[in-house]
């Protein structure tokens, strides 16, 4: 029996999208840099604007995010190399849920297309919760999991910061929106730099909290 539970962020560490993503947001602020927009998942991406109102007049507000992303999520984005392997490879041995900003039927449209659905137990997007904080304490509720029987694998430091308010651990992937030094901020349990050193690191998370 799985008694353990794996929530994965989906974008940067699932599909690689950074630069599809970025793009969009570039439509709606010409002026917005890479480091500018990485600097924004610090935190919630939803609350982006409470910390950074650098809007000029050239901004887009026109423009609405998923309604430019979501074509390009299908016709530019893909999955992470080894990612779908290593997917596979940890659900035999724990539950798998995506816990992501983005909304849930592109990421399950994107699941089907690298025939990965049947590995999650569930897909959370942000229609589900703005909050990962919340999605989390959904979990724990509905699953009757606790904390320590959980852990969050993303790429972005604004995630470790929310999975620790639910005392919940984390493991950074240096491969995604966020570099290695920014991550290291969050005092993640690891930072791997490679798919494939995942299963490890997922083990070694849950042997150190029994």
């Amino acid at each position: 029996m799985k008694n353990n539970y794996i929530l994965f962020d989906f974008d940067g560490v699932i599909a690689d999208s950074f630069q599809p993503a970025f793009e969009v947001n570039k439509m709606m602020c010409p002026h917005l840099t890479e480091d500018q927009y990485r600097r924004r998942f610090e935190g919630n991406i939803n609350d982006w604007e409470k910390v950074d109102e650098k809007h000029t007049d050239q901004c887009r507000h026109d423009i609405k995010f998923f309604d430019e992303y979501i074509p390009k999520m299908k016709n530019q984005v893909t999955v992470v190399p080894e990612m779908a392997k290593v997917i596979g490879d940890l659900a035999k041995l724990y539950n798998l849920i995506i816990v992501s900003s983005t909304i849930t039927s592109p990421i399950q449209d994107f699941m089907e297309k690298y025939n990965l659905p049947a590995y999650f137990t569930e897909i959370m997007g942000n229609d589900v919760h703005r909050s990962k904080v919340e999605k989390i304490k959904m979990i724990f509720t509905k699953y009757s999991v606790t904390p320590k029987e959980c852990v969050f694998i993303t790429d972005t430091l604004g995630d470790i910061r929310e999975a620790t308010q639910t005392q919940v651990g984390a493991i950074g992937v240096s491969w995604g929106f966020h570099a290695h030094k920014t991550l290291v901020s969050g005092n993640p349990f690891r930072i791997v730099d490679k798919p494939e050193d995942l299963e490890i690191a997922v083990a070694d998370y849950f042997a150190s909290t029994k």
